[in-house]
């Protein structure tokens, strides 16, 4: 893939969103959607001068449309070392692992009646599953080809409007300011993933492109020596810029956690932002770290602790007596049925998070439970 920056996109663009009205022509506005302020610059929010062609073009890396799945006793091309990606709704659980998905980038999906596009990024490292129903139509979402901070930017083929994977909104086009609704997914190791789960269904391999997804798969292959592939501003270096960290975004700040954080088995940070409560549950050896409000909708702070149970999907109980899964969910107790509020958060390398949030906060290691 070669870099090249585009010096001029859209120099007008036709959009309805944030405030305006639909079908107005703006070369540069100033738009205040819930108190904040926008800036739309040759019809993108983001700088045009940072947008970056990937290389394949539009399409040239192929979206999945209603994928193929298979029992996870057929998956024997997955090492257990290497990266999955978990989706769990009601009780369908299904897996998406990296061999796969980086050659597609996009998996537009369903499960009964969430229609979502598993979105995966692995310049960045980041999955986001996203609801793919907006407004009340589905959407289907393809790969631009365009990268902003060396991240995915997906478009809608409905709209043609173009999104950013990180920020989860529209940034061009005429959808333009509108955000996608997300829900967060478990990204772990294939060996700890068929130990929690397995009976899930796997993505297949059949898929109708003719890749090699038995290989080893090449996001592995990022690594400090190598470098930056695109460009990135701001470039935050606190961290390994490569290191994968769990990142909490909270009103357009983020703070991140890290792996050496969870050492010694899986623990628990009791944290807090905005002066919320938040749990943060990880696991280094297990490659894993998921969080959750520590609130419940009826107003509720449970104390919480790491279960010790033989089902190793059950990773939280209470002072209820309640078992929680990783994603969240009471399978026993007075609460079953009921879940835990998800943070909007994700798996990814530090530097995107240091890109996209700059001053991103950094966990420091402190009131760590067990």
């Amino acid at each position: 893939m070669i870099t090249r920056l585009i010096s001029l996109f859209i120099l007008l663009s036709l959009f309805a969103g944030c405030g305006e009205e639909p079908g107005k022509i703006n070369d540069r506005v100033i738009v205040i959607d819930d108190g904040e302020e926008k800036v739309i610059t040759n019809g993108w929010t983001i700088p045009i001068e940072e947008i970056a062609d990937g290389g394949p073009g539009k399409d040239g890396i192929p979206a999945l449309v209603n994928p193929q799945f298979t029992p996870s006793t057929v998956a024997t091309f997955i090492p257990d070392h290497e990266l999955v990606i978990g989706v769990k709704h009601g009780d369908e659980v299904r897996v998406y692992p990296h061999q796969i998905i980086e050659s597609h980038e996009i998996a537009n999906d369903q499960i009964g009646d969430l229609h979502y596009a598993l979105t995966f990024c692995f310049l960045t490292g980041t999955a986001i599953g996203w609801d793919r129903e907006i407004d009340g139509e589905v959407h289907d979402f393809g790969v631009s080809g365009l990268l902003y901070n060396a991240n995915l930017i997906p478009f809608d083929r409905q709209t043609q409007s173009n999104w950013s994977q990180i920020l989860g909104e529209s940034v061009n086009g005429n959808l333009v300011c509108t955000e996608v609704n997300t829900f967060n997914v478990v990204e772990t190791t294939w060996g700890t993933w068929k130990a929690m789960y397995p009976n899930s269904s796997v993505l297949s391999i059949s898929t109708g492109f003719d890749f090699d997804y038995e290989n080893t798969s090449f996001g592995a292959a990022l690594s400090p020596v190598s470098g930056l592939v695109f460009p990135v501003n701001p470039l935050d270096e606190r961290l390994p810029i490569y290191e994968r960290v769990h990142g909490i975004i909270n009103d357009g700040k983020a703070k991140v956690y890290q792996f050496n954080n969870f050492q010694g088995g899986t623990s628990i940070i009791e944290d807090t932002q905005v002066i919320e409560p938040i749990i943060i549950v990880g696991n280094q050896d297990q490659n894993f770290i998921v969080s959750f409000m520590g609130r419940l909708e009826d107003g509720s702070t449970p104390q919480f602790e790491v279960a010790n149970v033989p089902d190793p999907s059950v990773i939280l109980t209470d002072d209820d007596g309640n078992l929680w899964n990783i994603f969240g969910e009471a399978v026993s107790g007075p609460r079953q049925g009921e879940k835990l509020t998800p943070t909007k958060s994700f798996m990814g390398f530090w530097f995107a998070f240091g890109g996209f949030f700059p001053d991103a906060e950094i966990y420091d290691g402190s009131s760590v439970g067990g």
